[in-house]
């Protein structure tokens, strides 16, 4: 997974979304195969825990307004104690490499709704690292999706 390829993106909508609404709840759920590089993109008003693998390798996303403010959320499970040190800092490293990709995918793979909604692609992505190792527990502002916006 390092260069984005529209054609290898598959996207689904569920639970009465649509390519262009409601904002919120609109909850994203991305998974790929490391056999063949394809990506799956699941938008709906939960999560497709149905589409989680048990390495737990997914990005999962959901728009959350603060005030009068929307931001994207973005979670990541890097650990919940059942790896090491040194195997979290590599799932840490992998998911650091592949998020830009897969930002892009998100943004790419909704693009009816950005362009319904180009105000969002100015929202601000909040990106929660979810570890029991403090060192990889973090939330990190990665700047918006104007950033993230496929370009053939």
């Amino acid at each position: 997974m390092n260069n984005f390829n529209p054609e290898k993106l598959s996207v689904e909508y569920t639970d009465g979304i649509t390519a262009t609404g409601p904002v919120i709840p609109r909850n994203y759920t991305l998974t790929h195969s490391d056999l063949t590089g394809d990506l799956f993109l699941t938008i709906g008003i939960h999560y497709a825990w149905d589409k989680i693998n048990p390495m737990r390798d997914e990005v999962l996303g959901e728009w959350k307004q603060i005030g009068g403010s929307l931001y994207y959320c973005v979670y990541l499970h890097i650990d919940q104690g059942q790896y090491n040190q040194n195997q979290s800092a590599k799932r840490n490293e992998i998911f650091r490499r592949e998020l830009p990709l897969a930002l892009t995918a998100i943004r790419y793979g909704d693009r009816f709704f950005f362009n319904a909604y180009p105000n969002l692609d100015q929202a601000t992505i909040i990106i929660h690292f979810m570890s029991v190792y403090p060192q990889f527990a973090r939330q990190e502002n990665w700047g918006t999706f104007h950033l993230f916006s496929y370009r053939s």
